[in-house]
């Protein structure tokens, strides 16, 4: 029996280990220091096993990154059936970038992953299946899905990979500007000055990185949508 003051619990007082135990465990753990500080061993650590255990249930750390790859798409809600194509499509990527966010890791390990498990057939399927069902063509909604989720993707990695807080950016653009010569680089300059003012108009008490984010997202995601929309009615 383990003492009071340390040491792992006996297995009868643990709560059995299951492959959703050890997936919910490795996500949390590359939330928080990234995939790349995810091993076996710690994994076993977090879950009070030996790493060896860990193999009853998943076959190796393929298995793993498979599995919470899948695990978090899954997070993702889909619209519901019948719902109009652009609504639909805007839901669905905007759900796709919450996730991406609160999962930093994931923009670039989904696209890695050949396995595709059942929660990332059912968000590929959901997505084709709202633009066949508008009319969309197979080579224009192949190309429109693509084009939405690239956009998602980029959008959260670039996002995620930002390595100030929103209210240091004002302070960190004032920090380049002098590297900026008006005379050479004058939109390089035009531009940096809005993001200093619209910086300064963000960080007002109760605006967070995320809003500020999330208007730019969506910013960018109307464009997308509208061009598609656009694009479907051409002769």
């Amino acid at each position: 029996m383990a003492s009071k003051s340390g040491g792992k619990q006996p297995p009868s007082s643990r709560e059995p280990l299951s492959k959703d135990r050890v997936l919910a465990a490795a996500v949390a753990l590359a939330d928080k220091g990234g995939i790349r500080s995810m091993s076996m061993r710690k994994l076993g650590e977090a879950l009070g096993v030996e790493a060896m255990s860990l193999y009853s249930h998943v076959a190796n750390k393929d298995d793993i990154l498979d599995g919470i790859v899948d695990r978090v798409v899954g997070e993702i809600t889909l619209p519901a059936p019948k719902t109009p194509w652009k609504a639909a499509m805007r839901q669905r990527a905007i759900a796709a970038h919450a996730m991406l966010v609160r999962h930093p890791w994931a923009s670039v390990l989904i696209e890695s992953r050949l396995n595709l498990g059942a929660a990332r057939l059912r968000y590929f399927n959901a997505g084709l299946g709202t633009f066949r069902e508008a009319g969309f063509s197979v080579a224009l909604t192949y190309n429109a899905v693509l084009a939405i989720d690239s956009y998602v993707y980029g959008f959260a990695l670039q996002e995620v990979s930002w390595p100030f807080d929103e209210e240091d950016r004002s302070e960190v653009v004032a920090a380049v500007e002098p590297q900026v010569s008006t005379t050479d680089y004058p939109y390089v300059a035009e531009v940096m000055g809005y993001v200093m003012k619209s910086g300064a108009i963000r960080s007002a008490p109760g605006a967070t990185r995320s809003a500020r984010y999330a208007d730019e997202f969506e910013f960018g995601l109307a464009l997308v949508l509208d061009g598609l929309e656009k694009r479907k009615t051409r002769p």
